[in-house]
């Protein structure tokens, strides 16, 4: 069967070299010549492994041959590549930012929620009991808050309009999923052009938090169901959808999907999914289905 290893590197800091391309294809079987998708950024190299190849395998040797360069190595299928649903988690994702240790910030226990944080992303913790942990201090916070944290305090990561935009003018339909909350999922969706936005929701009394959730809390389970619901819903094939996301909470949907893409991602995180994204922006979602630059698009 036929294969494809998209190399990509951060467009902020190309590194994609000739010597690059030239020691990646030495490790692959059958290496054509490279496709280039977007000059010294990423690049295509089609090839033909042995039947019954590890897709992982194949991008593990070709991330030794790179050694220590900033390139992203994906290894899939060629057929099927360009995606009809994607999710996405938010927080530390499409944004720069857990929006909920910024709140703490503002009540003087960002590193202590921050901390917590971590430890649930990592996976060390449960993260519904983890959420309403933090989410109690935040009693008594005004709720108007939120406006002055995403205008500034949030960014968007680099990348993620053109991935959003590129991907609905070519059919497919976006969804941001989070463990976050929905006052902050709102803005973000239609900032970058998601279709829809799902999260949780901060319980609010008298304009001030009340250090509560509504319930059930949106987490783990609730992204994967999330990512079944919305293929059924379109009649898509599993092979049809992608997710990425950073942290523990995001794993079942990436392992469901199509193609899970673990973003910048805990270690656990991008060792269990089937790609990984540690050098590049989120245009690197683009070319690994395929697309060149001059295809971009923003909402």
């Amino acid at each position: 069967m036929a294969y494809v290893a998209t190399l990509i590197s951060n467009p902020s800091a190309p590194a994609l070299t000739s010597e690059a391309i030239h020691d990646a294809r030495a490790v692959l079987p059958g290496a054509q010549d490279p496709v280039v998708l977007a000059a010294e950024i990423a690049v295509d190299i089609h090839f033909a492994p042995e039947l019954g190849a590890d897709a992982r395998a194949l991008a593990d040797a070709v991330r030794a041959a790179l050694g220590s360069a900033p390139i992203d190595v994906v290894v899939q299928l060629e057929t099927g590549r360009r995606k009809r649903l994607f999710l996405a988690d938010m927080d530390s994702t499409m944004i720069g930012q857990e929006c909920i240790d910024e709140l703490a910030d503002l009540v003087g226990v960002k590193a202590h929620v921050a901390a917590i944080t971590e430890r649930a992303m990592r996976g060390e913790i449960d993260f519904e009991p983890a959420l309403r942990e933090r989410v109690a201090l935040l009693r008594g916070l005004p709720a108007g808050v939120v406006a002055d944290v995403l205008r500034d305090r949030i960014s968007l990561t680099p990348g993620g309009p053109e991935l959003v935009g590129t991907m609905k003018a070519n059919g497919a339909y976006a969804a941001l999923v989070s463990g976050g909350f929905t006052l902050f999922t709102g803005e973000i969706a239609n900032r970058i052009g998601f279709d829809e936005h799902r999260a949780n929701t901060l319980l609010i009394e008298d304009e001030r938090f009340v250090g509560a959730v509504a319930e059930p809390i949106l987490g783990r389970d609730a992204k994967l169901a999330a990512l079944v619901e919305l293929r059924d819903g379109l009649h898509l094939a599993p092979s049809e959808t992608m997710a990425v996301g950073d942290g523990a909470n995001d794993l079942a949907m990436l392992q469901e999907a199509g193609l899970g893409v673990a973003f910048h991602a805990k270690p656990a995180v991008a060792a269990a999914a089937h790609a990984r994204v540690d050098h590049g922006d989120l245009t690197a979602l683009l070319y690994m289905q395929g697309y060149s630059r001059d295809e971009f698009r923003t909402v």
